[in-house]
């Protein structure tokens, strides 16, 4: 059994991340998702809840467990890492905003700070 811990606040890096997760979750339902999705103070408030509910659909079949932060983006993230001591850590790049490029402050921080493999997510 493998938990992956998704960190997400926006729809495109959950999108990005259920279809990671397509080829590698077993089938017969043996490995746990827990989406948590920060409320990231400078992009708008609905962004959290709908990077959830895309989880939720896309990942229906797995029954994703899900929670809504609102905080430090990194604060967060380490305190669901230490929670639910999963596998693996999935990640976006950026906030996955349009003009958003690189790897950007979050991300750079948690590949630092995190002691467990990280994926950083390719976003379209």
């Amino acid at each position: 059994m493998t938990t992956f811990l998704l960190a997400t606040s926006s729809v495109h890096v959950t999108a990005a991340a259920a279809d990671y997760l397509q080829t590698r979750l077993d089938p017969a339902g043996d490995d746990d998702i827990v989406v948590v999705a920060v409320r990231d103070p400078d992009a708008p408030s609905r962004d959290a809840g709908d990077a959830v509910n895309v989880a939720r659909s896309r990942l229906a079949a797995f029954m994703p467990t899900t929670e809504t932060k609102a905080g430090d983006p990194v604060t967060e993230i380490l305190a669901a890492v230490d929670e639910h001591d999963p596998n693996e850590l999935l990640i976006g790049p950026h906030r996955g905003i349009d003009d958003s490029s690189g790897v950007g402050s979050t991300a750079r921080e948690l590949l630092t700070r995190v002691d467990r493999p990280v994926v950083v997510l390719p976003l379209p």
